[in-house]
């Protein structure tokens, strides 16, 4: 049974990378097998192990699982709300000007990536970055090298606030690196993102036009993205002064949501439930994270993990870290993750951050490699797995320094 469970587990992860070969959702996959390699481990348990010690290995990846889907659901139902409304995209308009050249463009837009992502999620900034990029008309390898560099950007910014990705959530909720510790990142993300826009800046020439679709924004929008600005900002602040969860403050945040939308629409009988939105988050996303976190929580029950430690033996932590940064590319960067959360590998917070960098953005370097590689594929005709390759040595030196200076500001400053 034990080679059994193992083999489950490997076909889980192969039916990720393959999604889109296989046309499996990942979702679905991993959900299924997820949960049935627990059930077969209560129907077949292996010599000397009861039902309740199974129980008891269970609800312990069950709480952190828990702790994550929930911060999740609600930062997700916030996006949801503000995306569908459209002021996201307004924000997005009003900010470029209406002739610009294409390198400022270039940078204009890498910078928003950035940005979007660190305070919504990666999916939401590249769905919003990627409809601007498709409404603009310009060649072909143009299109491309825009592409590339969203991509990249968007990864970059999710890996200095919790809001941003998941595998810095993951890592801050393990208390291996406080909030102060992730904004340090925030200067080597820039940097990475600078030195890819440096390499794609060559034959990129001329200005033009951008389509602008300005529409008043409603007042009761403007107080919900206040709320959600200031949850966020009451997450940190409490998170790093009273040791508050992120999950309770954003959950009293999501109710205070859905308390003063209550209020904003009394008057007006025909408006839709607030709870409607929940249903327009990426749910895929949620029961994705479920899956592939079950699937660890067996691999540790396993002792698996126990054999993780091995690449941290054989090299440096600092160049373990880089490899599992390249690995992401390869293999989801959630159960990477996870999987050296929960093999115990000792490390220090300098290692940590680097590690947060590398887990984040590693996934850049193939189109396969993260949720944002994989939408702009879905959204850009032009682009494939092929075409973004050929970006592959420019994205590799990025991340090589972004890399490196996550590791000098660490050093410099704890």
């Amino acid at each position: 049974m034990h080679w059994i469970l193992l083999c489950l587990i490997v076909l889980a992860f192969v039916l990720i990378v393959a999604e889109d070969f296989v046309h499996i959702n990942k979702a679905k996959s991993s959900l299924f097998l997820g949960t049935l390699v627990w059930l077969l481990a209560f129907i077949f348990p292996e010599p000397g192990v009861d039902a309740a010690t199974i129980q008891a290995q269970l609800n312990e990846n069950l709480l952190d699982i828990a702790t994550l889907w929930l911060f999740l659901m609600a930062a997700m139902t916030f996006v949801a709300y503000l995306n569908q409304q459209g002021l996201i995209t307004q924000m997005v308009y009003r900010i470029l000007p209406a002739r610009i050249g294409q390198r400022q463009l270039m940078l204009l837009m890498a910078l928003l990536a950035l940005a979007f992502s660190s305070l919504a999620d990666n999916i939401t900034a590249s769905l919003i970055m990627l409809s601007l990029l498709s409404s603009l008309k310009l060649k072909t390898e143009t299109v491309l090298k825009f592409a590339a560099l969203l991509v990249f950007a968007v990864n970059s910014g999710g890996v200095s606030l919790i809001t941003g990705d998941v595998t810095t959530l993951m890592i801050f909720l393990a208390g291996k690196v406080s909030i102060s510790n992730l904004f340090m990142l925030i200067p080597a993300a820039i940097l990475g993102v600078i030195v890819l826009l440096l390499t794609m800046l060559g034959g990129t020439t001329g200005e033009l036009d951008i389509p602008h679709f300005r529409r008043p924004i409603g007042g009761r929008d403007k107080v919900i993205a206040l709320l959600f600005v200031l949850t966020i900002g009451s997450t940190l602040f409490m998170s790093v002064y009273f040791s508050v969860p992120p999950v309770l403050s954003f959950l009293f945040g999501l109710s205070v949501m859905f308390l003063m939308y209550q209020f904003l629409n009394r008057n007006t009988p025909s408006s839709q439930s607030v709870l409607e939105y929940i249903r327009e988050i990426e749910f895929d996303t949620l029961l994705f994270f479920l899956g592939v976190l079950l699937l660890v929580g067996m691999l540790k029950e396993l002792s698996v993990l126990e054999q993780l430690p091995a690449l941290y033996q054989v090299m440096p932590v600092y160049a373990a870290n880089y490899v599992v940064g390249l690995l992401s590319a390869l293999v989801d960067n959630v159960p990477l993750t996870a999987a050296i959360l929960k093999s115990g590998i000792d490390m220090d917070r300098a290692d940590w951050m680097g590690l947060t960098y590398a887990t984040g953005v590693g996934g850049s370097l193939l189109i396969i490699g993260s949720a944002a590689g994989v939408i702009a594929m879905s959204k850009i005709e032009a682009l494939s797995f092929a075409t973004y390759l050929r970006f592959l040595p420019r994205l590799l030196l990025a991340y090589s320094v972004g890399y490196v200076a996550v590791l000098a500001i660490a050093d410099a400053m704890l």
